[in-house]
């Protein structure tokens, strides 16, 4: 076979999940580990929908580690290009469950974490090239040396198929939001689709506002900007106009998978080439279903499950 369907790069881990909704983490007596990061799991949902898909990332040599590997190959995604670094543990990330909006996490990715350790001069580019949906998120850009590896990744792709710059803000991995508005700026510019919330948004082109922060999206270059608006729904905007997708109601469990279920959701339905408004009914279903379990990649939906919470059709 040639190219990937998807093909991820970035964060990876393992989630420690309470199985006691609803307590704090000092009061939780028992948890259940996961695959976890949000790259890695686009993989799985993407997977998870039929597609071939990959993660580029590293862990550390350790038994978390090999669980990684072990889990990636369950799920139907390849593991060829996760490397491990031996003298970091691979992370670890806690989380508080209190439905249906408040997940507090902890990760536990200090001094620096594997999946930051991804070296230029150690991707393979032909796959890079090659996939039909090459998948990056705002996290890989804040520390060397995967900064300079994600961006020598983008700017490999050449234009070629759907590159993706998952927004994907988060503030303890920065030294500053500025720091992180600079870096997005230098990637932006390579991607074909933008994906964020509000507030990310708001960190890549300084716009709260769904509509101007669309528009400032696609000004800086990209063919389809996605923003998510939470109760609002989802806004699309690419060259067809724009179009708001409202959410699927689901009693929320644990929120935290939805993004990832929503971005493998949104890669099937670039790759099947519906139009804008499907895609993003599609990925909102999905993202709906995970929100309704307790973990992230285990809870990945496949077509029929997502067919399903759209009352039986897409």
């Amino acid at each position: 076979m040639t190219g990937f369907d998807v093909l991820t790069m970035g964060r990876v881990g393992v989630d420690v999940y309470p199985e006691q909704v609803g307590v704090a983490l000092d009061e939780v007596t028992s948890f259940g580990k996961f695959l976890g990061g949000s790259p890695t799991n686009v993989a799985v949902a993407a997977a998870r929908l039929g597609h071939r898909s990959a993660v580029i990332t590293r862990t550390g040599d350790d038994p978390f580690g090999r669980f990684v590997h072990r889990a990636l190959q369950e799920f139907g995604v390849d593991d060829r290009f996760v490397s491990a670094v031996p003298d970091l543990p691979t992370p670890v990330t806690f989380c508080e469950i209190f439905p249906p909006d408040d997940f507090p996490l902890y990760f536990y990715r200090l001094p620096t974490a594997p999946d930051l350790q991804i070296r230029a001069d150690e991707l393979d580019l032909d796959a890079v090239r090659d996939a039909a949906v090459f998948w990056v998120t705002v996290t890989g850009l804040s520390e060397e040396p995967s900064r300079e590896a994600t961006l020598t990744a983008l700017e490999a792709r050449g234009g070629r198929g759907t590159t993706v710059l998952d927004l994907d803000y988060r503030p303890m991995f920065w030294s500053s939001a500025e720091e992180a508005t600079a870096q997005v700026a230098r990637a932006l510019p390579y991607a074909t689709v933008a994906v964020g919330n509000r507030e990310e948004c708001e960190v890549a082109v300084g716009e709260h506002d769904p509509q101007s922060a669309a528009k400032a999206l696609r000004d800086a270059g990209v063919d389809l900007a996605i923003v998510k608006q939470g109760p609002a729904g989802v806004l699309g905007s690419g060259a067809s106009g724009d179009v708001t997708v409202p959410p699927v109601p689901v009693t929320v469990v644990n929120g935290l998978g939805a993004g990832d279920a929503f971005g493998g959701a949104l890669c099937h339905g670039l790759l099947e080439g519906w139009d804008l408004r499907r895609t993003l009914t599609f990925a909102n279903a999905a993202g709906a279903y995970v929100a309704g379990q307790l973990a992230c990649a285990d809870a990945m939906p496949d077509v029929h499950q997502v067919t399903e919470m759209l009352g039986g059709g897409a």
